[in-house]
């Protein structure tokens, strides 16, 4: 069962992750190779240090071979040792982030998908945000026009039609945990995608949403899942909580869903 220690762990441990990309990308050099090193040297520290402090549970990272042994375990930490690496290697964004999330079998908490614990990091923007003390989700409407906060790259086309039925402000942003971090923020209402994407790029951000309050769930409005067989996501919807129902049903009309 999730201790407070585990939301202590998650919080400390994107933390320091972060704090070793600060100093991978301050040393410069080959976007490139900035990137491979940033994620391989993220990825090692976490995978160590919760091999040490939680050596009965099983890691899903981004950057290992996906071991299924992970199926049977009844804790499963699932990392994104640096996600938006493509921010993180240029120079001047802060639009990246560190996962790290906590999914436990048979939770039965308010969080989504069997996720109990939950970090993202913001290092280039001195941030933290957690499962530990998440603040509390504004309780009335946004203001207008509604901001959503879209890929900065691989936004889906009906995205665009989406924001003409809501007369809505499209804001691109990099990585998903600072897409989420900016709903959080309130510097944007909703984040929504389509396309496919890793269990990585969101638990983390997730569990920290849903502990503050905030709606999240598939376009379709359908729960969110962690911890499959084959750990993706195909879409998904984070917003205020007082437009969820709108949001869902324009994404209905958007996407001439039945």
């Amino acid at each position: 069962m999730t201790t407070a220690d585990d939301h202590v762990l998650a919080r400390d441990l994107a933390e320091q992750a972060g704090q070793l990309l600060l100093d991978v990308r301050a040393r410069g050099g080959d976007p490139g190779l900035l990137g491979k090193a940033g994620d391989r040297l993220s990825h090692e520290f976490l995978t160590a240090e919760l091999a040490a402090r939680r050596p009965g549970d099983a890691v899903l990272s981004e950057e290992a071979v996906d071991d299924k042994a992970r199926l049977a375990a009844d804790r499963v930490w699932i990392v994104d040792p640096l996600d938006g690496t493509n921010e993180f290697c240029e120079h001047g964004r802060a639009d990246w982030a560190v996962h790290v999330a906590l999914w436990e079998r048979g939770a039965t908490g308010d969080l989504p998908g069997g996720l109990t614990a939950g970090a993202v990091a913001l290092p280039a923007q001195g941030r933290v945000l957690s499962t530990l003390r998440p603040a509390a989700a504004p309780s009335g409407p946004p203001g207008s026009p509604i901001k959503l906060v879209v890929s900065r790259s691989r936004a889906p086309e009906w995205v665009r039609d989406l924001a003409g039925l809501l007369e809505a402000e499209l804001v691109h942003c990099g990585s998903a945990g600072a897409k989420v971090a900016t709903v959080l923020s309130g510097e944007t209402d909703a984040y929504v995608h389509a396309g496919g994407f890793n269990e990585w790029d969101t638990a983390a951000p997730v569990a920290v949403a849903v502990a503050s309050g905030y709606h999240a769930s598939r376009i379709d409005g359908a729960s969110l899942a962690y911890n499959q067989d084959q750990p993706l996501t195909t879409d998904i919807l984070v917003c205020r909580p007082a437009i969820a129902g709108l949001m869902l049903e324009v994404i209905r009309e958007a996407t001439h869903a039945i």
